[in-house]
């Protein structure tokens, strides 16, 4: 019985066949390895074959002056308040002002029942004139020979007694009067018509607020750095903002905050600025040298340092340690560079530092790009 072959078989041992003879060849490539005969070699090394330098962006920074500054909160204070106080007991009879006035020293502002001083007053000018005529009448008989010295000497000391005695009775009324001893606003406490008033007793408070004051309370690490006659602007938590001067730093520190007193000065002549405000000073400082960077310029070292990568000599990269000293919204304040250094803002992250790169000033780069777009 004769059996046929047909076609499929035939192609199947050929295709089984060059399957055999190549693996025979020893010859093999597997796709996706980095070691295999037509792998493309890294990124490094294509650099290093067409000796092409990386390209990096970067500005020149110089040291510039940095504004320093203080912030201490506190609150406004009145640069005196004055209670006018009775010199004499008595009924309080008249007030002539009410809060909210403006007095001026020696306006008046109160006046007592003068009761029976008037008659005291009285009194004592009898009692005076009486002194005088027995003294005027003992030095003429003395000058007849008719009255002895002493007897002259004690009549004029009784004399000397009755017209003190006056001038007290003078004063206890005018003590009845009132008055105001500097300039201010007359707020509470105040007394009313019809008070019995003794020595020391209030009539009326006077609050003086030009000048108005800042108080606040600064650090132990802070205070070396204010002194008097520094300048300040104090932002009110009603949004006004005026400027003002250091008048007083304190010479110890409060034994339960460690913090030391600052009192700043801010003039009043209108009278807008209120006592027990909340506020806060900004103390303006002498200015340091420092260097203004982006914040999107630093990068980290192998041990994890921030700072920024340079270009150094012979276009060398190198890394250099910074000191961040403040930061502000837009950009930071650092320290830990030198004049004219020439600093990496675009491909510091794919450069280290002893690599040779092709350096391109920020400047030259936005012209480029400006030149392109125009053509």
């Amino acid at each position: 019985m004769a059996f046929g072959i047909k076609g499929s078989h035939i192609t199947a041992l050929i295709i089984a066949g060059a399957v055999v003879g190549w693996m025979a060849t020893g010859n093999i490539v597997v796709g996706g390895q980095a070691n295999s005969v037509n792998a493309t070699p890294p990124p490094a090394e294509r650099n290093n074959e067409d000796d092409a330098l990386f390209k990096v962006r970067y500005v020149t920074v110089n040291p510039e002056t940095r504004p320093n500054t203080i912030l201490v909160r506190g609150r406004t204070q009145a640069d005196s308040i004055i209670p006018v106080r009775a010199e004499t007991p008595g009924t309080l009879e008249k007030r002539l002002v009410n809060k909210g006035d403006h007095v001026k020293p020696g306006d008046l502002v109160c006046e007592l029942d003068p009761g029976v001083r008037e008659t005291a007053i009285n009194q004592a000018k009898a009692t005076v004139e009486q002194a005088r005529h027995d003294y005027e009448g003992a030095v003429s008989l003395q000058e007849k020979g008719y009255s002895a010295n002493t007897r002259v000497m004690a009549l004029k000391a009784a004399l000397d007694a009755a017209a003190a005695g006056l001038a007290e009775a003078e004063q206890e009324l005018r003590r009845t009067s009132i008055r105001a001893t500097t300039s201010g606003i007359v707020q509470d406490p105040i007394a009313e018509i019809g008070d019995n008033l003794a020595i020391g007793d209030v009539c009326v408070t006077l609050i003086d607020a030009d000048p108005m004051l800042f108080i606040g309370q600064v650090s132990e690490r802070q205070v070396g750095k204010i002194e008097p006659g520094g300048l300040a602007g104090i932002q009110l938590i009603s949004g006004e903002t005026v400027f003002g001067t250091i008048r007083y730093v304190s010479p110890s520190a409060d034994a339960a905050t460690r913090t030391f007193l600052v009192e700043i000065e801010m003039p009043n002549t209108d009278n807008r600025l209120r006592d027990g405000v909340t506020a806060s000073a900004l103390i303006k400082l002498d200015g340091t040298e420092a260097y203004r960077i982006q914040p999107s310029w630093l990068t980290l070292d192998d041990d994890g340092s921030i700072g920024v990568r340079v270009i150094i000599e012979n276009d060398e990269v190198a890394f250099r340690e910074l000191k961040i000293v403040e930061h502000t919204p837009e950009t930071m304040w650092v320290t830990g560079l030198a004049p004219d250094t020439r600093l990496i803002t675009v491909g510091q992250d794919y450069v280290v530092p002893g690599q040779t790169v092709e350096p391109v000033a920020a400047e030259a780069a936005a012209q480029t790009v400006k030149d392109d777009s125009k053509s």
